[in-house]
């Protein structure tokens, strides 16, 4: 069995496992963990079996057929799902009801009166539970209307089985949540407990004569007319709008006195044919997520990264896939335009994917816009005291002898070209002595102006030799001979690493004076490229351009050619995990040498994965599998560099 397959079978165990604790009032895991397990089998195998059932009951009670099917409901875990699903079903308006965290139940009526009560099952055949569900509040045994006269309403009444937070709290904090304990308690045997429990309903289906609404909302006022509580009803003209509101509904749910875990969206049209399928496709759960959170931004920091200053919000702290989380990156004064942010604002705040905190919007409120306060853009560089420039998209100091930039520059020099015993510290120093004010006076150290940044005075009245400055002298000059990719990199560019000149150089700029000569328009033509990042460089270009030069032309630095013709010609590999015998960047840089190519992640055309951990169900393994693409370790690695 390959890991394809291994990892198949075991989501199928995990779900299934999952699956029937949940149904059954003892689930293990969170909504939010078991949601992972499902969206990664429905990326590896979307026609897995497993994926089209629902769930199964105790075994303990009756069985009965529902009225109308319960299936699972497609679903979006953040706004970008959503607005794939709206695309395809473009409504005039959106009914948005609260996604509840409880148990289904379908009341069966005949002629008015409750004759069944049915669990949710297996989605078609569920528990019998009539008993217990009459002892719960907003469970109406006989429906009467405003003017109490008896309703003649033969079919189905659907809801969730809710447990309030407030009894949970007084009476069941020994279970792990509400939904757990409403789920133990609505399935005993001798009904003790149901009295605790809450029915909101949310659907109706007659099967005997017309159908006693004529739309989705008259739907909901039926219910209430008949004394249930129904479900929370908003409408939304866009789909922005419903992205809206649930960013509000976040912020709010901590208030409500029950648990809800998102939203679930329809048309105004009933359409009972959707309905009846297995998984819906006119309606949408749009779930909330461990990756989101609302919180209150409480200040704006600007961190100084050479030039150039970049925004972060500084919010109240917020749970985010686990970790606490209370500073996002708002990456340039555009941003922070765009969103319409101030201080006091209340903004959602997403990780996805492990990757660092963003601020994805803002909750417009005008009874809060009195409380707000402006964000304090500065205005002048705090080392050099020149006038910064806002561009939008970038605020940056454009003194080319700031000493910040400079020293910014510096590390960066020796971060791409990876000159290990070149520590920050000693760059520190000797940008603070004076010896170091440029790139090329790298090279133009001796061991012996080194020996005193490594010797005590005593040491160096002794005449003693300094193992720490042959060892940095000898780093220096090994890194003489580099790529244009990593020589444009190193001079720190604002957004351009070595990936982005590859990019370049993949499209035909193979020399420094190519990219002298190509022109913002050429450059922005790129694939990966725009008009913002092309203009950046070629700023980047010529504020450098003598250094740069002058490095080539008196033979400091030496760029080296890729072999267009190298073993590897053709061929792209992405790293993850520790290698043994060599470090990654010593990796990446067999592969260029020898024609290849290096990205960050997996996707579609990589030739290969390399990991030395070849069985593991990480994420990368994981998707590379599902594309086809082979998954090699170390060692194979190194066959294939080094074979004729």
């Amino acid at each position: 069995m390959d890991l394809f397959d291994s990892r198949v079978g075991e989501l199928e165990k995990l779900i299934t496992q999952y699956q029937s604790s949940y149904y059954n009032g003892e689930a293990e895991i969170s909504d939010a963990e078991f949601d992972k397990l499902w969206d990664e089998l429905k990326s590896l195998d979307p026609s897995n079996p497993i994926l089209h059932k629902v769930g199964a009951d105790s075994g303990n009670f009756q069985k009965a057929s529902h009225v109308m099917p319960m299936g699972s409901q497609e679903k979006a875990a953040n706004p970008e799902q959503f607005l794939a699903w709206a695309e395809k079903h473009l409504y005039d308006e959106y009914l948005v009801e609260y996604k509840l965290d409880g148990a289904s139940l379908e009341l069966q009526y005949r002629h008015g009166e409750l004759v069944r009560a049915v669990t949710r099952g297996d989605g078609s055949v569920g528990d019998v539970i009539t008993d217990n569900a009459k002892k719960m509040k907003g469970v109406i045994p006989y429906l009467y209307d405003k003017d109490n006269n008896p309703i003649d309403f033969t079919g189905g009444i659907r809801g969730e089985v809710i447990m309030a937070h407030e009894v949970h709290k007084k009476y069941f904090s020994n279970k792990a949540n509400c939904r757990n304990a409403a789920n133990g308690l609505m399935k005993r045997k001798d009904g003790s407990g149901s009295e605790y429990l809450e029915l909101i309903t949310y659907d109706v289906w007659a099967t005997e004569g017309s159908q006693p609404f004529v739309d989705e909302e008259d739907k909901i006022l039926w219910l209430k007319e008949c004394g249930f509580s129904p479900v929370n009803l908003e409408l939304c003209r866009t789909a922005q709008s419903v992205i809206d509101y649930r960013a509000r509904v976040m912020e709010e749910r901590k208030t409500l006195p029950f648990d809800i875990d998102g939203l679930v969206i329809k048309e105004r049209r009933v359409n009972h044919e959707d309905a009846l399928r297995a998984r819906p496709d006119r309606q949408i759960a749009f779930k909330f997520s461990l990756e989101e959170a609302v919180s209150v931004v409480r200040a704006v920091e600007w961190n100084e990264s050479g030039s150039t200053y970049t925004p972060v919000a500084v919010f109240d702290p917020v749970e985010l896939n686990g970790t606490v989380v209370q500073r996002a990156s708002l990456a340039n004064p555009n941003t922070i335009r765009t969103l319409g942010l101030s201080i006091g604002s209340h903004v959602v705040v997403v990780k996805r994917g492990e990757i660092i905190p963003k601020v994805e919007s803002v909750l417009h409120d005008v009874s809060l816009e009195e409380k707000l306060s402006p964000v304090n853009v500065p205005c002048v560089c705090e080392t050099c005291k020149t006038k910064l420039i806002d561009e939008g998209t970038r605020l940056y100091c454009p003194n080319k002898s700031c000493e910040k930039k400079v020293l910014h520059q510096l590390l960066k020099w020796v971060s791409v070209l990876d000159i290990r015993d070149l520590g920050d510290t000693l760059v520190r120093e000797l940008f603070s002595s004076g010896k170091v004010k440029s790139i090329s006076d790298f090279y133009f150290l001796t061991e012996e102006t080194l020996t005193p940044f490594f010797l005590n005075e005593e040491s160096l009245s002794q005449e003693k030799k300094s193992l720490g400055a042959q060892k940095v002298y000898s780093s220096i000059q090994s890194h003489k001979t580099i790529s244009l990719s990593q020589f444009v990199a190193g001079f720190d560019i604002e957004g351009i690493g070595e990936t982005v000149v590859e990019k370049l150089v993949d499209a035909g700029y193979k020399t420094l004076d190519s990219l002298f000569s190509a022109t913002e328009e050429e450059i922005a033509g790129v694939y990966g490229f725009a008009l913002i990042m092309a203009k950046t460089l070629k700023s980047g270009l010529e504020e450098n351009r003598v250094e740069m030069q002058k490095l080539i032309d008196d033979g400091i630095i030496k760029i080296k050619q890729a072999s267009a013709e190298g073993k590897l010609s053709g061929l792209s590999f992405c790293f993850t995990g520790e290698l043994h015998s060599l470090k990654r960047n010593d990796a990446a840089s067999l592969v260029k040498e020898n024609g290849g190519t290096v990205k960050s992640s997996v996707v579609k055309d990589l030739s290969y994965l390399v990991t030395n951990d070849t069985s593991s169900g990480s994420s990368k393994n994981v998707k590379a599998l599902s594309l086809g693409i082979p998954v090699i370790n170390e060692e194979e690695f190194l066959r294939l560099v080094h074979e004729a």
